[in-house]
């Protein structure tokens, strides 16, 4: 799908990775970008940028989801690509307090839940759409010493892959992101991790990933090329897969 001339909306768009694909859809031509955030100023101030519009929006309430849509669609006009951006990290294990992995789970899964309950059938009914999800790295190959992160990007994964065998032949087209570490406000602080192991990409080399998916149609965004290979690797031999995850686990198992 080419970019130029469509209506696209972006959630947590106020920084980071949605701040960038905003601005890269913005460059790309897009007829008009919805800037979502929960910090609603930030939002604001990049679509100011790009001539786009602002909206404030918490991603673990399913009205305002819903709402967002229906503003979009009623007063802007159809959405042809709604990228599922938002999301937290939350480290530890077994330990994390349940409200502490019902949030992660909220923004991380459900948020892609509802966007796609409310904006699919819209888009069906016209004959197709595209969605992008953001997921992680972590999404396929876990993630040291973070269990609720490393979980719920694996169920985000599964879930684009569900929407896209599932509502292909509708004409819905279905991207995930899975980058290792990126330069953003989830990465600050961080210092040497391992998802930052093979360089950390700054938000733009990720965007622009991400349009070349979507112009190509193509399912797995990989910015990291290398996690293709640990993919493989983990396919190949399960067992000598998780030895190696235990070695990088006693180096960088402390968050």
């Amino acid at each position: 799908m080419e970019i130029a001339g469509k209506i696209v909306v972006v959630t947590g768009a106020a920084g980071g990775i949605g701040r960038a694909l905003a601005q890269g859809f913005a460059a790309a031509g897009a007829a008009h970008v919805v800037c979502a955030d929960l910090d609603g100023d930030g939002a604001g101030q990049v679509a100011a940028e790009i001539g786009g519009t602002g909206v404030q929006v918490d991603v673990t309430q399913e009205a305002q989801i819903a709402g967002l849509v229906t503003m979009v669609e009623g007063q802007i006009g159809p959405i042809d690509l709604f990228c599922s951006n938002a999301g937290i990290f939350t480290p530890g294990g077994m330990e994390v307090a349940d409200d502490d992995w019902q949030r992660i789970w909220t923004i991380n899964v459900m948020a892609h839940v509802w966007a796609a309950r409310h904006v699919v059938p819209l888009m069906i009914a016209r004959g197709g759409g595209y969605l992008l999800n953001t997921a992680s790295a972590a999404g396929l190959l876990n993630q040291i010493g973070a269990a609720p992160y490393g979980v719920t990007k694996h169920a985000a994964v599964g879930l684009a892959e569900w929407l896209a065998m599932t509502h292909g032949d509708a004409g819905i087209k279905v991207s995930v992101l899975c980058p290792q570490a990126v330069r953003s406000a989830m990465t600050d602080g961080m210092g040497e991790n391992v998802a930052g192991i093979d360089g950390m990409l700054e938000p733009d080399v990720v965007a622009q990933a991400c349009i070349e998916a979507i112009r190509d149609e193509v399912f797995l965004v990989l910015p990291h090329a290398q996690v293709r290979g640990y993919m493989q690797a983990k396919a190949q031999d399960y067992d000598r897969w998780i030895g190696g995850m235990r070695k990088l686990n006693r180096k960088f198992g402390a968050v």
